[in-house]
């Protein structure tokens, strides 16, 4: 059901906690005896308190799930009152007064409880030995996947994270990591419905709630409208509120996030029901045909993230935690978060921050390669129960748009070998199509992650985890060649954090044998993702990575964070060309996990890598992208996402690395609302050039092609660029300066170039970061930075492929 949020109260203490050994305490009675407590914030987790109290270590984590741990605090009040736990990991009692009120065996369910309060009581919670659970018999699925291990896990409703060798660090989820509530009984509405749509462009708002009887009409109102609720049965209320010309919710690249207040009025209270946004989601195509997702019937390329926790030790779920990191999601472009199936769910916090920014979600089960027992009548009616308090708790959140049946399940059992009749998850997505249809029938349904073709990972139907140009070190012309529909999951490198991200952590030399224990690797597998970004920097820039590595370690890491920068860019530049049949890819992760090189695109501190930086480019609203196209040239793809038209200049330039011009292009244009425009390169020049050097009449006369979007007035929008003989970075003067300028009152780094300068990056003295990073200008190109977090900023400027260290 929809949070009232003005009445429940939070139940956080003050906690305390204690860890024992299995089975040492059988009741909270017999706590007396033990010394040893620490104080336990509520929410959090056990090692979130064993970290504040100084008894943690994130080089080597304390085993938690071996343990049972307690928990405890005092409880006050008169009369009866409703305790609501949101989240217990993982195999929970909860006691008052010596009392077992309650048992529960999963992570992922909220439980209430009414108790009637006489003055003071104590309020207990035993968290179980989760290990000693796994340890007994159960009964073993029909394969047992590399990802995690113990192959029990398939029948405990409880989060992979810590339990994915390889791929995570091996923190244990114990605790009440989500809010403890209160909330007085009476005179509150109680099951709360609330369903906002879209008809013919009329937002409806459907309400449904309970209240005591009498007390004069229960009055809904919405963006200054209002509506009497009809009392269907005794004490029922329900009723349509018709919003003609609501404003909608757009994703925010495309329009504005508009929610909109809910509140109802009843015997002269009213109450606050939160807000709502109305918008409309479609698919395009078949999903046969590939993943495609129209918002209020505007297609959406949905590029984005899999997400991970803020803080893998604490679990947080309030606002401070989300919002850092959601504000970079933003700020680089990203339409789409996706919460993978080996995740947790996230607090309440989480989805009305992506209401409220325009993000939109992608949300799958708890469930991930292993082969789960629905047929368990048991299991069957937690993973229910679970499926319906989420729907039901983000009832109405416009930002979810996509529910999927968990992740790689189905092509975990296909790559083992299994036929169709075994690898399709049809029990999970019938529960999950049957609950959507009756909580919220505005969503996709996704079977799982990745599924829909002849085989559950073919990458061109259905949505697919793309890792051909990545993992497996496919050439960038991979990405069009596989056809991909929807790269739910993609492009995943040990990415390289700055230095001074690898200087706190300690690890500055990836030759020290302590740098390789945080470089992700598949469980298995005899190579990692190190190997793959090394692959990249050969690839592209003809180098020899171990000899590098072994020579000139500060090399090999400068050119390792430009190379993933380049591959995201020419990755997803061809996605989003016009005329790509791919709708969506979301790179894998978002952030780290640990410090080191990891999968993130923002490193555990939050800082963003080469990697963000370069989606923030390839990401943009409006949008220049090149793309070769053989003998028929090269293309200029132009995209506006905006609902405004945009009056640009657009110029293409062929040229030479020392910035000679050999042929050169310009046109003004005007961008439609939400429209796209290509055009050849013949086109633009009006002649015949090799733009391509597909005909090889002799060696190529150019280095480079520059694409640059402005507008009229001259402002910058986008640029592309393109190599038809290779990305020579070999370092050598190429006139490189920086300067600190003020521009129209704001502090500007301006940055110029005489030559082509690749991997341009800026390094800070202090604390902030530039607008841009890792980026390529063209020659006799400039480039002015803003500042985040520093007022006059000082640092160093270089290019990978240039000599000079330019201070500024």
């Amino acid at each position: 059901m929809a949070l009232l949020r003005t009445v429940d109260r939070a139940l956080d203490g003050p906690w305390d906690m204690i860890v024992t050994e299995p089975g040492a305490c059988a009741g909270p009675g017999d706590l007396d005896t033990l010394t040893g407590f620490i104080p336990a914030p509520v929410p959090g987790t056990a090692a979130g308190a064993l970290r504040a109290a100084g008894r943690w270590s994130d080089a080597v984590p304390t085993p938690l799930h071996g343990s049972d741990i307690w928990y405890r605090t005092t409880l006050s009040g008169n009369g009866r009152e409703i305790l609501r736990f949101e989240g217990l990991a993982t195999l929970c009692e909860i006691w008052l007064d010596g009392h077992l009120l309650l048992s529960s065996r999963s992570m992922f369910l909220a439980h209430e409880i009414a108790v009637d309060l006489d003055g003071r009581h104590t309020l207990a919670l035993a968290f179980r030995s989760l290990a000693q659970d796994l340890a007994r018999p159960h009964k073993r699925g029909r394969w047992r996947p590399q990802l995690a291990t113990p192959g029990s896990l398939r029948h405990a409703r409880t989060t992979l994270l810590g339990f994915m060798p390889g791929w995570c660090p091996s923190v244990d989820a114990v605790g009440p990591y989500r809010p403890i509530t209160r909330r007085g009984e009476g005179g509150r509405p109680t099951g709360i419905d609330l369903r906002a749509s879209v008809e013919d462009g009329t937002g409806i708002l459907a309400a449904g709630l309970t209240l005591p009887a009498g007390g004069g009409p229960v009055i809904l109102r919405c963006d200054g409208r209002e509506s009497v609720l009809t009392e269907t049965t005794p004490g029922r209320f329900e009723g349509r509120l018709a919003l003609p010309g609501v404003a909608l919710w757009w994703p925010h690249t495309h329009g504005e996030p508009r929610l909109h207040a809910v509140t109802v009025e009843a015997g002269g209270e009213t109450f606050d029901l939160g807000r709502v946004g109305f918008r409309t989601v479609t698919m395009r195509r078949t999903f046969a045909d590939g993943l495609s997702l129209a918002v209020n019937g505007v297609p959406v390329f949905c590029r984005g993230a899999c997400w991970t926790p803020p803080d893998l030790v604490g679990l947080p779920g309030d606002r401070d935690a989300y919002a850092p990191l959601l504000a970079l999601a933003v700020e680089a472009g990203m339409t789409m978060i996706r919460v993978g199936g080996t995740m947790l769910y996230e607090g309440q916090a989480f989805h009305d921050l992506c209401d409220e920014c325009g993000l939109l979600v992608w949300q799958d089960l708890m469930l991930a390669n292993f082969d789960y027992p629905t047929d368990d009548p048991a299991f069957r009616s937690a993973l229910g129960s679970e499926i319906a308090q989420l729907l039901d708790r983000l009832q109405a959140s416009p930002s979810l748009c996509v529910v999927g049946g968990g992740s790689e399940v189905e092509q975990q059992a296909a790559m083992l070998g299994f036929p169709e009749s075994a690898w399709r998850a049809r029990a999970v997505e019938a529960m999950l199509r049957e609950a959507v249809a009756a909580r919220r029938p505005d969503l996709v349904v996704v079977p799982n992650s990745p599924s829909g073709g002849d085989l559950p990972f073919s990458t061109n139907a259905g949505v697919t985890h793309y890792y051909g140009v990545g993992a497996y070190c496919r050439p960038f012309e991979d990405a069009r060649r596989a056809e991909v529909r929807f790269a739910s999951e993609c492009l995943a490198f040990a990415n390289v954090p700055d230095p001074v991200s690898l200087t706190e952590a300690g690890l500055t030399d990836p030759r020290d044998p302590a740098w390789a224990r945080f470089v992700p690797r598949d469980r298995g597998a005899d190579w990692d993702f190190e190997g793959v970004r090394d692959h990249y920097v050969g690839a592209l820039y003809g180098v020899d990575p171990e000899a590098l590595r072994r020579d000139d370690p500060e090399r090999y890491l400068t050119l390792g964070r430009a190379a993933v920068a380049e591959v995201m860019e020419a990755t997803f530049a061809e996605w989003r060309r016009n005329g790509s049949i791919t709708a969506g890819g979301l790179v894998w992760l978002y952030r780290d996990l640990a410090p080191g090189a990891g999968w993130g695109v923002v490193d555990v501190t939050g800082r963003p890598k080469s990697a963000w930086y370069a989606l923030k480019r390839a990401f943009r609203p409006v949008q220049a992208v090149l793309s070769d196209e053989g003998l028929n040239g090269l293309h200029a793809h132009l995209i506006n996402e905006t609902a405004e038209a945009i009056d640009a200049t657009l110029t293409l330039t062929f040229a030479t690395a020392a910035g000679k011009a050999v042929a050169k292009a310009e046109r003004a244009l005007t961008l439609g609302p939400r429209a796209t425009v290509s055009l050849s390169s013949a086109t633009l020049l009006g002649r015949f050039f090799d733009a391509t050097v597909a005909y090889r009449f002799g060696p190529a006369a150019h280095d480079l092609a520059h694409l640059r979007l402005c507008r009229t007035d001259g402002t910058f929008l986008a640029e592309a660029f393109q190599f038809p003989v290779g990305r020579d970075a070999e370092p050598r003067e190429i006139g490189l300066s920086a300067a600190v300028v003020d521009d129209g009152g704001d502090v500007v780094l301006r940055i110029a170039t005489e030559r082509h300068a690749r991997g341009v990056h800026v390094m800070l003295d202090g604390a902030g970061r530039p607008s841009d990073n890792w980026f390529p200008l063209a020659p006799r190109g400039e480039r002015r930075l803003t500042f985040i977090g520093a007022e006059r900023p000082c640092g160093t400027v270089r290019a990978v492929n240039g000599s000079e260290v330019v201070r500024f």
